[in-house]
């Protein structure tokens, strides 16, 4: 056969384009209603019905079940949605996905939609150069329309021709005529190839190209379509290994769900097929096993003739292109039809065992001994959980408010270290201050990380500001870790110079911790908050001039009381050091509220 490295390298260029497509077509609706994707997803609540129309939405819109189900894994690993209901959305997404198909089959087919391909990325260019974040959006999802069909059509011509070369058609046809055997041979290679594309839906379009070309019968095809089910549930797996527990049993659950809804429609097979048929050759364009047995018929000369797009001038000729291509479109109808029955039937069986599904995902997947340890990882975003970059952003804030929250969590236990007589508890207690400053260390570089990693995606000009702002609040919230625990160090340093308080020096030192109290309260409080106002930075601005004008009170009454002989200069040093990183703390507390209002107005 005459198939050079070249054609080989067309044919990937082809594929590349047709999935590059379909990324940028993804991304463009995600940045126009990103927001609303996301709050869809987050307010999925009420029962699995409307978590599965929930999936079929969102995959029918941006067009990728995997890029969903990457996105529920994540949810599931923040704890904004629960097993049970993140089930319900992954049937969904299964529905959802094959929208693609009956693209496909509608246009790719039917109408050479390639030819307005140029002419609608001409349309684009202008929308792509727009000042408007929301213009520029839609010109990506058109222009990943156009190369999404541009690329289906080269991919179509680029394919090997093995029509005209009997003896790779054979080779194929080996394989086609041991029942049960080729089925799973065929399932098999769907699955593999969706594993190695990473996209059900572009080797949906390779199995339709590969049917209506008569390479295949049409029952091969469609257990390949069942394979393509089993192989999309891989990236949501990639993308649990480094998740929490929750996260690994939606994953668990979107595999098994697929694998036994593959098995029971290979029990049925036959005659599940049969129905397709019956129902695209009574009611659609006509009967799609005819492919193989039309061009079974017909010379590899007619064949090349008919299929080579030229203008035919033979009324014969004409006659059986137009066979061909009436036979093509139901090839396509059939298998779209397929798939969209299968899942639909699948989703109808499996919706009423999602208990079960919940039972035995946890019964394999346990939390591992010694829970606390979790504490001290990141909750909501990991290495490997990135989903699409519009909809990463909530993890993110998520994240922050946590981080926020050990913070918070870590003053506390300063304000218990002060006043510890206790060595053995008071080491205790401040070794696990260190603990959690080596942590708030971690964390800041891995959410800075991960922000990084989201903010090199396809963003709107209002995310990348939005990111800005969380990287400086992040920073901050590490500073105030950084003088929490340089309070536990002046602490340690004033018990190990035998220094002792004055009942004064240690209700001053409550009164500005009281402030900081309110101050960082408040803070985690905002950080939490769904919708911030300007005005939520008020009390901040308050409580930091309470603070300020506090220390400068305190500062002239430590010289006065040191000139008086009241206490020792070195309890004064001691003292001193402590309300001036109160003082900084305070200062801390204000530039992340900053970042996190005044970034939003």
């Amino acid at each position: 056969m005459d198939y050079s490295f070249l054609d080989f390298l067309t044919l990937i260029g082809a594929l590349g384009m047709f999935l590059y497509g379909m990324k940028i077509m993804s991304e463009g609706l995600q940045k126009v209603a990103g927001d609303k994707l996301r709050s869809i997803l987050s307010v999925m609540t009420t029962n699995r019905f409307t978590g599965v129309l929930t999936g079929i939405l969102i995959t029918a819109l941006i067009q990728s079940s995997s890029a969903t189900t990457v996105m529920v894994v994540s949810f599931v690993n923040a704890g904004l949605l629960s097993l049970t209901q993140s089930i319900g959305v992954i049937m969904g997404a299964n529905v959802g996905t094959t929208v693609t198909a009956w693209i496909i089959s509608l246009f790719g087919f039917k109408v050479d939609i390639s030819v307005f391909a140029l002419p609608l990325i001409g349309v684009c260019i202008p929308l792509i150069f727009s000042g408007k974040s929301k213009r520029k959006s839609w010109g990506e999802f058109a222009m990943g329309f156009a190369l999404l069909f541009l690329g289906l059509s080269y991919l179509k011509s680029s394919v090997p021709d093995l029509q005209n070369n009997p003896e790779a058609l054979a080779f194929l046809r080996n394989y086609t005529t041991m029942g049960y055997g080729s089925l799973l041979l065929f399932l098999a290679l769907g699955t593999i190839l969706t594993i190695i594309v990473q996209s059900s839906s572009a080797t949906v379009a390779i199995t339709l190209i590969m049917c209506t070309k008569g390479w295949i019968p049409f029952e091969m095809a469609a257990a390949m379509v069942l394979g393509e089910n089993i192989g999309t549930t891989i990236t949501a797996n990639i993308a649990a290994i480094s998740a929490n527990v929750s996260a690994k049993r939606a994953a668990l659950a979107h595999l098994m769900f697929n694998v036994f809804g593959v098995i029971w429609v290979m029990i049925v097979f036959y005659p599940f097929t049969s129905m397709i048929s019956w129902v695209v050759t009574n009611y659609g364009p006509g009967d799609p096993n005819a492919m193989t047995q039309f061009l079974s018929t017909l010379d590899p000369d007619t064949i090349r003739f008919i299929t080579s797009g030229q203008t035919l001038t033979d009324p014969n000729l004409i006659a059986l292109q137009k066979q061909l291509t009436s036979l093509q479109v139901s090839v396509s109808y059939g298998l779209s039809l397929f798939h969209t029955t299968f899942n639909i039937a699948n989703v109808c069986i499996m919706i009423w065992f999602v208990k079960f599904y919940v039972f035995v995902c946890s019964a394999l997947i346990k939390p591992k001994k010694g829970a606390d340890e979790e504490e001290f990882q990141l909750t909501y975003i990991s290495a490997g959980m990135l989903s699409t970059s519009e909809l990463s952003l909530m993890q993110a804030k998520q994240e922050i408010a946590v981080f926020g929250d050990r913070t918070y969590r870590m003053f506390g236990m300063v304000k218990e270290l002060f006043y510890e007589k206790n060595d053995e508890i008071f080491l205790k207690t401040y070794s696990r201050i260190e603990k959690y400053e080596s942590i708030s260390d971690r964390m800041e570089i891995e959410i800075a990380n991960y922000l990084n990693q989201v903010a090199e995606g396809r963003l709107s000009s209002e995310s990348k500001e939005e990111i800005r702002g969380m990287l400086r609040a992040v920073t901050e919230i590490e500073s105030i870790a950084d003088s929490c625990h340089n309070l536990a160090r002046s602490i340690k340093r004033r018990n190990e110079g035998k220094s002792v308080f004055t009942d004064d020096l240690n209700h001053n030192f409550n009164h500005m911790v009281s402030y900081l109290d309110q101050a960082l309260s408040y803070m985690v409080e905002v950080l939490h908050k769904s919708e911030i106002m300007p005005d939520d930075i008020i009390p901040t601005y308050n409580l930091e001039n309470e603070i300020n004008n506090y220390r400068n009170q305190l500062k002239l009454h430590n010289l006065e009381d040191v000139n008086n002989k009241v206490y020792d200069y070195q309890d004064g040093v001691y003292y001193m050091d402590m309300i001036s990183e109160c003082e900084k703390m305070g200062d801390y507390i204000v530039n992340v509220m900053q970042a996190i209002v005044e970034k939003k107005f």
